[in-house]
C-alpha cells in the first residue's frame, strides 16, 4: 500500500448557516434606506430583503467542498472534490523538495529548474506529516534558509555536505526517528486505570451567550426603529427620516455579521482522553471525532494547520495533534486550538499514548554542529576546541591536539548569539565562511575563546561584547563626570537619535499601501456623504463631482502630514530605539536590557517585530515593518542578538 497524504481543506458546510455577500448586501440595505421609495411599506420591505438576502442565499447555496492538495505515488496534485486534477507535479519528474524555514514555502526542484508551489500551511499540510510522507515516497526533502535559490547548477546542497544543516530539519528528523521507533515498539498500557481526562479551552471573555445576546439585541433594535419610521409616515419617510433609518440599518447589520463571525471563530474544543480512545468535540467534528487507541502508534503535538471556520481556508495554528497509525500514515488530525499544551501532552502520556513533540531536547552527540568538517571531529570522544600558538585545534580528552587549523588559513573568527546560544563562525583568507557551530558543541566558553584567541593574535570579532563593554565604559564615565557639573545644570540627556548607528525606515511598499488606503477611505467617505447630503447640496452627482477630488486631496495631505514625522528604528551599539523624523524619541532600550530582536510568531495574529528581554519577555513592539534583512545585518554589526532568546537558556549580556 503506497503512502498518501491529503491536505486539509473545507470539505462541506458543516451544518452551519453562513451569510453570502454580507458586505455588498449591507451597502445595498443602506442604499435602500436612503432611496425616496413610496409607499413606506415598500421602502421597509426593500431594506428587509437586502438584510435577509445573505442568509437566504447561504441557506439555498451551502459552501461547496474546496480543492485539496494530495501527495502520493503519482506526485503532488491539486484535485477537485469530484477527482478532477487541476495541477499535477509528477513523481518521476521531481528531483528534490525544499521548504524555506522563514515562511514555509514549498519549492519543487526538477530537471529544468525550480517551481515555487506555495506555503505549506496554506496548502493544508503539516510539516511533520509532509516530511514523513515525502521520505516514504523516496523524495529528498530539505529545510532551507532564504528563498531556496541554491547553487547555480540547480542542486540544493553541495555533494560534500551530508546530513541536515538546519535546526528545523534536525527536529523533523528526530521526530521521524521517534515515530519510527513507536511504530516498531509495542504499546505498553498503564497498569493503573485512570479516570478519563477532560480538557477544554478556556471560555472567551465575554462569553458566547453574552455576545449572541448583544448581537440579537442590536439587530432587533435596528429593525424596530426602521419599522417605527415606516409606520409614522405611511406615505413615505422624508430625507431626515431616511438618513436616520440608514444610521440604524448599517450598525445593526454590521453588528449581526460581526457577532456571527465571532461565534464561529470562538467555538470551543473539548477533549476526552481515556486509555482506549480519544474523543474530540469542536469545530467541524460533528458529534465527536473518535480515534481508538489500538489504531494509534504515536501522537505528534505541536504547531499544525487548521481550517479557518469563517473563510474556509487552511492556515497555521499554534497547537494541533496528529495521530499516526502503525504504518506511519496520518490517521487523524485532531483540533487542539486554545488548549493548554502542558496539560494535553501529560494527559496523553499518562494514559499510555506515545507523545512526540518538537520541543523535546534530544541528547546531543559530540558531532553536533560539525557537519562538513573532517571525520576526526566526530571520532574523538570528549574532544574540544582549543587555541594553540599558531591557530585553532581540536584536542582529545587527554589534551593532545589531534587536528590543527593554522593561523594563515583563518581570515576571521566571529562570535555571536543565535536563538539565545553562543555560536562560532570561521572565515578563510578569502572572507568565505567555512565553519559554524554552537560553542556548547565545541566545549569551550565564549570568554575563554575570545581572550585566548586575542592573546594569540587571531582576528576575533565579538560585536556583542564590544557593544556591552562600550556601554559600560560610557556609563562609568558619566557617573564619574556627573558631580563635576555645576549645581542646577545637569545638562541634556544623551539623545538616542544622535547616537552612531543605523536608521531603518518603513519599506516603500508599506508606505505606498498606507497612502493608497488613506485615499480609498477618504473617497468612500466622500461618496457616502454625496449620497446622504446630495439632495441638499444641488444633487448627488454635482456633490460627488467636487467631493471626490476633495477627498483625494484630503487623503494625500493627511497622509503626508503623518508621513513626514513617522517613526524610524535606530540600531546602535548603545541599544535600540524608535525615533521620529523630527528627532523625538518614542522609546529607548539599552543594550544590557535587550535579549533578542526578531519576529514573534507565538500568537495567532499578524507576525510582530518585537524586542525581547534576556528572560524572553516582550519589551517593545515595532508598529511599522522595516526591511528584515537590513535589520538583521544591523543587529549583527552592532552586537544585538538576532532572534528570540532561548527560554531554557536566557541570552544574558556577553561574559566579561
Amino acid at each position: 500500500m503506497h503512502p498518501e497524504l491529503v491536505g486539509q481543506s473545507w470539505t462541506g458546510s458543516g451544518g452551519r448557516l453562513r451569510p453570502v455577500g454580507a458586505g455588498p448586501f449591507t451597502l445595498a440595505a443602506l442604499a435602500a434606506a436612503l432611496l425616496p421609495v413610496r409607499p413606506a411599506w415598500l421602502w421597509a420591505a426593500l431594506i428587509a430583503l437586502a438584510a435577509a438576502a445573505p442568509w437566504l442565499i447561504g441557506a439555498l447555496r451551502p459552501r461547496r467542498p474546496e480543492p485539496q492538495w494530495r501527495l502520493s505515488e503519482a506526485g503532488l496534485e491539486l484535485t477537485r472534490p469530484d477527482g478532477e486534477i487541476i495541477t499535477r507535479y509528477e513523481r518521476e519528474r521531481i528531483e528534490e523538495l525544499a521548504v524555506t524555514a522563514a515562511d514555509g514555502r514549498l519549492t519543487v526542484f526538477h530537471k529544468f529548474g525550480r517551481t515555487s508551489v506555495g506555503e505549506l500551511a496554506r496548502m493544508g499540510f503539516e510539516p511533520l506529516a509532509f516530511y514523513v510522507t515525502a521520505r516514504r515516497l523516496g523524495l529528498p526533502m530539505r529545510i532551507l534558509d532564504g528563498d531556496a535559490d541554491g547553487p547555480p547548477d540547480g542542486s540544493l546542497i553541495p555533494d560534500d555536505l551530508s546530513g541536515p544543516d538546519h535546526p528545523a530539519e534536525q527536529r523533523l528528523m528526530a521526530q521521524e526517528a521517534e515515530l519510527l521507533a513507536a511504530v516498531h515498539e509495542p504499546r505498553i498500557l498503564p497498569e493503573e486505570r485512570r479516570e478519563p481526562a477532560r480538557l477544554a479551552a478556556p471560555p472567551p471573555s465575554p462569553g458566547r451567550g453574552r455576545v449572541a445576546a448583544f448581537g440579537a439585541l442590536v439587530a432587533a433594535l435596528g429593525a424596530l426603529m426602521i419599522a417605527r419610521i415606516a409606520v409614522s409616515d405611511p406615505a413615505g419617510p422624508d430625507p431626515v427620516a431616511r438618513l436616520a433609518a440608514g444610521g440604524w440599518a448599517l450598525p445593526a447589520l454590521l453588528t449581526l455579521f460581526a457577532t456571527h463571525r465571532r461565534l464561529l471563530a470562538e467555538r470551543p474544543v473539548r477533549w476526552t482522553i481515556t486509555s482506549g480512545r480519544i474523543v474530540v468535540h469542536g469545530r467541524r467534528t460533528g458529534r465527536g471525532l473518535r480515534v481508538h487507541a489500538a489504531d494509534i502508534a504515536a501522537v505528534a503535538v505541536g504547531p499544525g494547520v487548521r481550517v479557518d471556520p469563517v473563510t474556509g481556508e487552511p492556515g497555521p495554528c499554534p497547537l494541533a495533534v496528529l495521530a499516526f497509525d502503525h504504518r506511519m500514515g496520518l490517521l487523524a488530525r485532531l483540533p487542539a486550538h486554545d488548549l493548554e499544551e502542558f496539560q494535553l501532552v501529560h494527559a496523553l502520556h499518562e494514559r499510555g499514548y506515545r507523545v512526540i513533540t518538537p520541543g523535546a531536547r534530544a541528547p546531543r552527540p559530540s558531532a553536533y554542529g560539525l557537519d562538513g568538517l573532517p571525520d576526526v571531529f566526530a571520532q574523538v570522544p570528549g574532544g574540544r576546541l582549543v587555541v594553540t600558538d599558531d591557530g585553532l585545534g581540536w584536542a582529545d580528552a587527554g589534551g593532545d591536539v589531534v587536528l590543527r587549523m593554522p593561523q594563515d588559513r583563518l581570515g576571521g573568527v566571529e562570535l555571536l548569539t543565535i536563538a539565545g546560544q553562543a555560536w562560532l563562525r570561521l572565515y578563510d583568507s578569502d572572507g568565505d565562511e567555512f565553519f559554524a557551530a554552537p560553542l556548547s558543541a565545541l566545549r569551550i566558553s565564549r570568554t575563554d575563546l575570545r581572550e585566548t584567541a586575542r592573546r594569540a593574535g587571531l582576528p576575533v570579532t565579538d560585536a556583542e561584547y564590544d557593544a556591552y563593554l562600550s556601554a559600560a565604559f560610557h556609563g562609568a564615565v558619566e557617573a564619574i563626570s556627573a558631580p563635576a557639573t555645576e549645581a542646577g545644570d545637569d545638562g541634556p540627556d544623551p539623545d538616542p537619535a544622535d547616537a552612531p548607528g543605523v536608521l531603518l525606515d518603513a519599506t516603500r511598499r508599506s508606505r505606498v499601501g498606507t497612502y493608497a488606503l488613506s485615499v480609498a477611505l477618504c473617497e468612500v467617505v466622500a461618496a457616502v456623504a454625496a449620497l446622504w447630503l446630495g439632495d441638499s447640496l444641488g444633487g448627488p452627482l454635482l456633490t460627488a463631482a467636487w467631493a471626490a477630488p476633495a477627498g483625494l486631496l484630503i487623503g494625500l495631505f493627511g497622509n503626508w502630514v503623518y508621513d513626514r514625522n513617522r517613526d524610524q528604528l535606530r540600531v546602535s551599539p548603545a541599544g535600540i530605539s524608535v525615533v521620529t523624523r523630527r528627532g523625538r524619541v518614542a522609546w529607548d532600550l539599552a543594550r544590557a536590557a535587550v535579549g533578542g530582536v526578531g519576529i514573534d510568531d507565538s500568537v495567532e495574529r499578524v507576525p510582530r517585530l518585537v524586542v525581547w528581554s534576556p528572560a524572553g519577555r516582550v519589551l517593545r513592539q515595532v508598529s511599522f515593518p522595516p526591511d528584515l534583512d537590513e535589520l538583521r545585518r544591523a543587529c549583527e554589526r552592532f552586537g544585538l542578538p538576532w532572534g528570540p532568546p532561548d527560554a531554557d537558556r536566557p541570552a544574558a549580556p556577553p561574559e566579561l
